[in-house]
């Protein structure tokens, strides 16, 4: 992987959309170019019908690029087939300080495990060497990484900036 990435990993209604959310804030607010990916295990769409790009895909085309004055988007129908990797999607992204990949809790990127500890869900860290720390909603025993609160990200963003090695934004 040539881009720094780190990963936001837990189990479903943890919290990571929120955790992810709040360090893309604040990353990029400190000046980091951030980007994502989101890891789905359910279908999802971003096109919506009567639009002209969904009736372009419904027709039949496997990829639908739409371009505008303030986004792009290329849509890509897998029509079957087997989705990328992640490090194909990696390797599709523009430049950046850092990727914050949220999902993909069984590849092998350095990842921050998110806890919601009212649910029952077994703890990655300690079985995964690539969780690097734990963003919990409350004290964590059995676990050699360090533990932020959830709700301590700007913590948590500076554990981030050392681990991956960011160096501080000039412009």
């Amino acid at each position: 992987m040539s881009q720094k990435v780190i990963g936001v990993a837990g189990f479903k209604n943890s919290g990571k959309t929120t955790l992810v959310e709040r360090l893309v804030r604040i990353l990029t607010e400190q000046g980091y170019r951030v980007s994502t990916v989101k890891h789905a295990h359910h279908s999802f769409d971003i096109d919506h019908e009567g639009r002209d790009s969904f009736r372009h895909r419904k027709a039949g085309a496997t990829e639908v690029a739409v371009i505008s004055r303030d986004r792009t988007a290329i849509i890509h129908e897998l029509r079957g087939q087997e989705p990328p990797s992640l490090e194909q999607v990696l390797a599709r992204l523009h430049p950046c300080d850092l990727v914050i990949v949220e999902g993909y809790k069984r590849d092998h990127h350095d990842k921050i495990e998110v806890r919601n500890l009212a649910l029952d869900h077994p703890l990655l860290a300690g079985d995964d060497p690539t969780v690097v720390a734990v963003a919990a909603n409350g004290p964590v025993q059995g676990t050699t990484v360090p533990v932020f609160d959830r709700d301590d990200v700007t913590g948590l963003a500076a554990f981030i900036c050392r681990h991956m090695e960011l160096r501080p934004r000039t412009s």
